[in-house]
């Protein structure tokens, strides 16, 4: 078995109070951040290699679809101006690619979104920044938020960031998000893990999304 190459420095955050856990709520939404042709497709210049963090999404997207859980996606798309890019587009110049009404933008179709399933778009990394994500998890009363997609690093983080100070329990299903490299993936899973939410294996989601089929069906 290979070693830990943070458990000293998981010791340390934990001798100070940091990677408590917040567990799952009784309200569960499913989000999908980003899994856009632009960055799913090996043929653009943004993206990564995702293939096992989309598995891993489409068998989640499976369970919380066969017990009628929340399902959100979101993208990242732009006026071919680029004016609503800011100053993101100066940390980020591959961000010109991902404009409104290119196929970069379109969800990567074997995610296959249903009726009743938003698509939220938005210009920056968090899912919640910009859109109506917060007021229509408060009206469904959802106080967990399951965020798979991509990038960890990214738009992952801020989403499980802002999820948190939203008041909602943030699940981050490991095998389920992705980056473009190994070490700001790891990284920033510790961190989520330390400060924001629960960085959890995909397993341990899927049987608590079974486990409202099973309260159905007492």
């Amino acid at each position: 078995m290979t070693a830990d190459p943070y458990s000293s420095i998981r010791a340390f955050y934990e001798q100070r109070g940091f990677s408590g856990r917040v567990g799952f709520g009784v309200r569960p939404a499913l989000i999908v951040v980003d899994f856009i042709v632009g960055f799913t497709d090996p043929a653009s210049p943004l993206a990564g290699n995702l293939e096992t963090a989309l598995t891993a999404t489409l068998r989640l997207l499976d369970a919380a679809r066969r017990v009628e859980l929340p399902v959100f996606f979101t993208t990242v798309e732009y006026d071919p101006s680029m004016l609503d890019a800011g100053l993101f587009v100066r940390k980020a110049a591959g961000l010109k690619w991902l404009v409104r009404g290119s196929r970069w933008v379109d969800l990567d179709s074997r995610l296959g979104q249903r009726p009743g399933e938003l698509r939220l778009r938005k210009k920056y990394a968090s899912a919640f920044f910009g859109t109506d994500l917060a007021s229509i998890l408060a009206s469904l009363s959802v106080d967990t938020l399951v965020i798979t997609g991509c990038t960890t690093s990214g738009c992952v983080r801020a989403t499980a960031v802002d999820a948190l100070q939203h008041g909602l329990h943030a699940i981050v299903p490991r095998e389920a998000v992705g980056d473009r490299a190994e070490l700001p993936h790891e990284a920033n899973l510790f961190d989520i893990d330390a400060k924001y939410g629960d960085v959890v294996g995909v397993d341990d989601v899927y049987q608590y999304f079974h486990s409202f089929q099973a309260k159905a069906t007492r």
